[in-house]
């Protein structure tokens, strides 16, 4: 009887789960600099990933397991050697960057159509709202086809990395779908 409370409390409150989300994105969108905002709370100075960051944090009861992946045209082939358990996906765009919107959304579809990520929920910061001529959350969801989602959980949240706007509302939202969909 103990472990039938001690599961059920588990699955409430999230107590002692863990999670593998995986930050995706093309090369400059933020990416990395998001994954250090959830971290450390502050803005570290990067350079471009070549390969991978992992870091594992803690967030409303949660244990993360945050996977910061390159988003260089020749690193994103590999993208899906790290798709298998991932819970959630977090696609940045670089919301200034406007002639390679279609790119990213490519991109984007072509990684959703993978068997492994059939589950995963989709949350799309529209990163660099901080910046002159950056597209609208709704301008990036229009170019990147989001309602062409039908079968998914997908939110998009304008954000900027390096003040943090953005970053705490999009991550509440993802943890409680997740947390919806596992129960």
């Amino acid at each position: 009887m103990g472990n039938f409370f001690s599961s059920m409390f588990d699955r409430l409150w999230g107590v002692n789960r863990e999670m593998r989300i995986l930050i995706l994105g093309l090369d400059g969108a933020g990416k990395t600099t998001i994954l250090y905002r959830l971290q450390i709370g502050e803005v570290v100075t990067t350079k471009p990933t070549i390969g991978f960051n992992v870091e594992t944090l803690v967030y409303k009861n949660l244990k993360l397991n945050v996977w910061d992946l390159g988003g260089q045209t020749s690193i994103r082939p590999y993208w899906r050697c790290y798709y298998s358990n991932t819970a959630a996906v977090i696609f940045v765009v670089d919301s200034t960057d406007r002639d390679r919107m279609p790119t990213a959304a490519h991109e984007l579809h072509l990684m959703l159509r993978e068997d492994e990520l059939q589950d995963a929920a989709l949350l799309v910061f529209a990163n660099k709202q901080d910046q002159p001529a950056a597209l609208s959350a709704s301008e990036v969801s229009r170019e990147l086809n989001l309602v062409e989602l039908k079968d998914r959980s997908w939110s998009i949240v304008a954000s900027s990395a390096t003040n943090g706007d953005g970053i705490s509302e999009g991550l509440d939202w993802l943890i409680d779908v997740v947390r919806e969909e596992q129960m």
